[in-house]
């Protein structure tokens, strides 16, 4: 039995280059910013995956309580 997986290859890579250059320091954010969060570097490459039209879910979005 194989298990569906939850984001692509495609995906995976574009998260692993973008680690390695927040890693290298050349990672930048939109706003021109160094990052130097990894958990923004994943976040990052999954939203440029995401654009790319790589497998990746949607982002999570919070529910309102009414």
């Amino acid at each position: 039995m194989t298990t569906q997986r939850k984001y692509g290859q495609a995906a995976s890579k574009k998260v692993a280059e973008t680690v390695r250059e927040q890693k290298k320091g050349t990672l930048r954010t939109s706003a021109g910013k160094r990052v130097t969060s990894r958990k923004q570097a994943v976040a990052i490459g999954l939203s440029e995956a995401r654009r790319a039209g790589a497998k990746v879910p949607k982002k999570r979005t919070r529910k309102r309580s009414a």
